[in-house]
């Protein structure tokens, strides 16, 4: 029986602060501006807000390669306006969701400075490194280039790091029981702020086998699947479970690509204590060009899949478990865009019928900023002005 949950009844309103309000001039949304747009937010009926990425980062990947998590990038502002994000949000009765992004963190990390020091560093097995004198290592792919392997050669020890995303990403070791232990502080001092929760960057990939042995050839064209399956990955987040979550009364979610109906009560059945609920990737992936990881063809998917995929997932969580129900954010084209029309006569109707179905469907709802007014992809002259091709 599904017991009762303050995240299963909230409504969660996604913020890629970058763009939501810009108020010292500088063409970069800031945490001042959310802070001067709370009581709109809270006039929309939402009840959590989910923030991506305001950690300090040399902004490699928007925010997503992080160089101190417990600190501010000072675009955004200080550690004293997110203490009044928060005091705002607290007054208002809003719950705050911060992103966490701990399967990699960025290369400027003091962590990995010192890991590529050298050898015998106390940080070197922080992160994951193959010696050059063992030949060059198995074939492991970047996420964001599907033709790029994921081990970076290092000069200054003759060896490789492993990076599942960007070269400025290198992938933490959860392995070492340090590094997990020096994430779980750190979870425990952004709860202790009173943050509300987390929605957990990639968490599938996080446990990796160190031996790295050539895949498995089932996986050779889904390397994302095998990344997903990592060794001990309930361990990890079971102990996570343990050491944070369970002192707190705190939402998880978790991106899981690679995640699948057949496992995914491994991660959020009721008596599992791993995560409360995560995001598939079924429906994101159903007009995604084969081979590619964000590359779209918006002509190539029908509504009765649209409906089938929706109906799986639900009949998935009927008895045990919890779903999140989301059709846009910060990774993917705007919804009305995507799954609507939003031509002028009929964005409004494809706007107002997409976001009712999130709201009464099962499951936690996520909303894009900007989907409450019907917020279409933006349309430029010329193709130089786009920085993201897969959202024209």
């Amino acid at each position: 029986m599904s017991i009762k949950k303050w995240w299963k009844e909230g409504i969660v309103y996604q913020i890629y602060p970058r763009s939501f309000q810009d108020t010292s001039g500088n063409g970069v949304g800031d945490l001042q501006g959310i802070i001067h747009r709370l009581d709109y937010i809270k006039s929309l009926g939402v009840d959590i807000i989910w923030l991506n990425p305001v950690y300090e980062s040399p902004n490699d990947d928007n925010g997503y390669d992080i160089s101190d998590y417990q600190a501010i990038m000072k675009e955004f502002g200080s550690m004293e306006d997110f203490d009044a994000l928060l005091a705002g949000m607290k007054s208002r009765d809003l719950k705050l969701v911060m992103d966490l992004v701990v399967n990699h963190s960025s290369d400027e990390h003091k962590w990995f400075q010192e890991s590529k020091s050298s050898r015998d560093n106390p940080y070197r097995d922080y992160y994951h490194w193959w010696p050059a004198e063992k030949g060059t290592p198995p074939k492991r792919w970047s996420y964001f280039d599907v033709d790029e392997n994921a081990w970076k050669y290092d000069a200054q020890t003759d060896a490789y790091y492993l990076h599942y995303f960007s070269v400025k990403q290198p992938d933490l070791k959860w392995e070492n029981p340090k590094v997990r232990q020096e994430i779980y502080q750190m979870m425990d001092f952004w709860f202790q702020k009173g943050v509300d929760g987390f929605r957990m960057d990639v968490i599938p990939f996080i446990s990796k086998d160190i031996l790295f042995p050539e895949l498995p050839e089932k996986y050779k064209g889904d390397f994302v699947s095998y990344y997903a399956e990592g060794p001990k990955l309930h361990e990890y987040l079971q102990e996570m479970n343990r050491e944070v979550l369970s002192k707190y009364d705190v939402m998880t979610v978790g991106e899981a690509p690679g995640v699948t109906i057949d496992n995914a009560l491994d991660l959020v059945g009721e008596d599992r204590n791993e995560l409360n609920m995560f995001f598939h990737f079924d429906l994101m992936s159903l007009d995604r060009k084969p081979g590619t990881v964000f590359e779209m063809n918006p002509e190539k998917w029908k509504l009765s899949q649209f409906k089938e995929i929706h109906s799986r997932w639900d009949q998935a969580f009927q008895s045990d478990g919890w779903g999140s129900m989301f059709l846009s954010n910060h990774d993917f084209p705007r919804s009305v865009s995507r799954w609507g029309n939003d031509h002028p006569d009929h964005w409004h109707a494809s706007a107002t019928m997409l976001q009712t179905f999130l709201l009464t469907m099962r499951g936690t709802p996520y909303f894009y900023f900007g989907d409450e007014i019907g917020m279409t992809n933006v349309r430029f002259d010329q193709i130089e002005q786009y920085l993201s091709l897969i959202h024209i």
